[in-house]
């Protein structure tokens, strides 16, 4: 069991550690100061053993490993070379400052895992299933598909599924970013790790623990923290070659001027240790991941989540943004935009027909139509011997009387009239899909349906477009329907009747215009999110293969977040541009100071490390 030193250890290592080592140097500053001259040497010694342990041994494993130097080692030498020459102090301080620099470093890399933690309290470590009339406590991992989940006020929910039975509002902030909780009655959806409201619900999951929405945000969030951006690794690689070359310099400098310039070995093993400190890359080292690991942090706290560092970076240079419509631009379910009576039926009477027509089927636009009459309070009609036809409507018998609801052919080749023909024509020039009614051979009206809009998708384009991005949208509808939808939410350009290679076609021909993004939900956008620089899914709405495949996944459905991820990107790349230019603006002033300045080596630690903290802090800006 662990005890809370341990826990305190576990926690706060680096800061303990930098603490102990300023403590012996204000020990050995005292001893020295004050005549006990034979105990400032070993406190000393301490402060180098305590505070330059962890970074020895893993410069050593790197050095043994690897057969490569790295920057760990390169300041362990500096602060044992300054020793060598009597720079007892001088080396101590290099020590401590190198130990509160990587302390800092600790606590920014643990800032931006509070994101993961918070999201792993969200998941219930138990649930109450329902058996007959039994209440039974299981862990979350014993749950099986099909399972009866009792949910009771104030409870998180366990698994996701479908409300079975009652009514309560529930908080989906934490999944999906909506700030007002949702009203939820029978056949609604809910997620694991969402807060149940005011009254007890009865869940049956869908789907098992491991495949829960909650389950998948945090797969993703671990694998974007531990995957490294190219700009990262470049670093990497090029740390290793440049600290041969620090080191190879150090050499020279401690041999060459005491022949060539005159200079005395004590002066000249000074100036080597300062080189070796000075010229370190750690400032370089820390300009890009705390700044990436911030950047993925603040995005998965806007409901945005980078599936690696990599897609922060490249969501940052994209140049186009393509949009599916179906379930992306659109919200993906139908409704009912105009019901047009004729002769003398009413508004509600087509719509209890057409309602009543509608009962068992499971189509969408027969559960649009049913949704409608809910709201408008209609009581259905009996019906007898329904019927589908497929790919045209549905027939049966209401009030005795057969009825017809569907395309115009299901009326059996009746033609429209001139002004049937200019009222249906308004309609789909609307960008509707009409649907026709009739009793017996008498049409009675109309019903317009169309995918609405998504409410931010206008705003959301309009802002990309200011950022000087290019938006197009690809859709596998009709080319009129798809024109008056991009016309209606202002994109670029359309492209319609699209099968899903049609769709990668495109996101490749795009490619002239620089690097494009993939906004998409469906089976059928996955190509294209797959072969897009960067790919876009819908968090919740969004289909278990668009999910997978995507690089960017957006748990709210917020499709404004497209222009916040690429500004966060844009930003990410800005301040580690800053950070490396200050980085080595920073190793060059303290070399040249070091041959022409006759600086100190505490002034070359304070000024080496104080840059890497200066970097670190840097990147936490973008935790804003």
């Amino acid at each position: 069991m662990r005890t809370s030193w341990d826990i305190l250890w576990s926690r706060h290592k680096g800061l303990i550690v930098t603490a102990l080592s300023f403590g012996l140097i204000i020990l050995a500053w005292y001893s020295g100061r004050y005549g006990h001259t034979q105990l400032e040497i070993p406190f000393y010694v301490l402060t180098y053993a305590i505070g330059g342990y962890q970074k020895a041994w893993e410069g050593l494993q790197t050095l043994i490993k690897e057969n490569d130097f790295d920057v760990d080692l390169l300041m362990v030498v500096a602060a044992i070379g300054a020793a060598s020459i009597g720079f007892w102090r001088d080396g101590a301080i290099l020590i401590l400052i190198f130990s509160l620099s990587g302390a800092l470093e600790g606590y920014t890399l643990e800032r931006t895992n509070d994101e993961i933690k918070a999201i792993m309290k969200l998941r219930p470590e138990e649930a109450i299933v329902l058996q007959g009339n039994v209440e039974k406590r299981v862990r979350v991992e014993e749950l099986q598909q099909g399972d009866r989940l009792l949910v009771r006020p104030g409870e998180r929910i366990a698994a996701d599924g479908l409300v079975h039975e009652g009514y309560s509002s529930v908080n989906q902030a934490s999944i999906t970013g909506e700030s007002m909780p949702m009203d939820k009655i029978p056949g609604d959806e809910v997620f694991a790790g969402t807060m149940n409201g005011q009254g007890a619900l009865v869940i049956e999951m869908t789907k098992p623990a491991e495949a829960t929405l909650l389950a998948k945000i945090i797969h993703l969030v671990q694998e974007a923290q531990s995957e490294r951006p190219p700009s990262q690794l470049y670093m990497e690689r090029f740390e290793r070659i440049y600290a041969k070359i620090v080191v190879t310099g150090a050499v020279l400098i401690s041999i060459v001027p005491p022949f060539v310039l005159g200079w005395s070995w004590s002066e000249t093993i000074y100036k080597a240790m300062i080189f070796l400190v000075v010229a370190s890359p750690c400032a370089l080292v820390s300009s890009i991941m705390p700044a990436i690991l911030s950047g993925i942090s603040n995005g998965a706290r806007n409901g945005i989540l980078f599936k690696g560092g990599a897609y922060l970076e490249a969501i940052g240079d994209v140049s186009v943004v393509a949009f599916d419509k179906t379930g992306t631009l659109t919200e993906g379910i139908p409704r009912i935009t105009q019901v047009v009576p004729y002769g003398s039926y009413t508004e509600n009477e087509v719509l209890c027909i057409a309602a009543s027509l509608e009962t068992w089927s499971e189509h969408p636009i027969a559960k649009a139509i049913i949704r409608k009459a809910k709201e408008e309070n209609i009581q259905l009609c009996s019906t007898s011997k329904l019927e589908a036809v497929p790919g045209l409507g549905v027939r049966g018998i209401v009030d005795g009387q057969e009825h017809r609801i569907g395309k115009l052919d299901l009326t059996e080749g009746q033609k429209l009239s001139k002004e049937e023909m200019k009222a249906v024509q308004k309609l789909e020039k609307q960008g509707n899909t009409v649907i026709f009614v009739q009793v017996e051979k008498e049409r009675i009206g109309v019903l317009a349906v169309q995918d609405t809009l998504r409410p931010q998708a206008k705003e959301s384009i309009k802002r990309l477009k200011k950022m000087g991005i290019k938006v197009v949208m690809l859709t596998g509808d009709s080319a009129s329907t798809a024109q008056i939808i991009g016309e209606q939410v202002g994109v670029d350009q359309v492209y319609s009747e699209l099968l899903p290679e049609d769709k990668v076609d495109i996101i490749r021909k795009l490619g002239e215009y620089g690097k494009v993004a993939m906004v998409g939900d469906g089976v059928n956008d996955a190509p294209a999110l797959a072969v897009s620089a960067v790919g876009i899914a819908m968090g919740a709405a969004g289909t278990d293969v668009a999910l997978e495949t995507a690089n960017v996944v957006l748990m709210a459905d917020d499709i404004s977040k497209v222009a916040y991820a690429i500004t966060l990107g844009r930003r990410t790349t800005r301040v580690v541009k800053q950070n490396v230019a200050f980085a080595i603006a920073v190793i060059l002033v303290l070399v040249l100071s070091n041959f022409f300045g006759n600086i100190i080596l505490p002034v070359g630690v304070i000024g080496h490390e104080g840059s890497t903290i200066l970097v670190i802090i840097s990147g936490l800006r973008l935790l804003r």
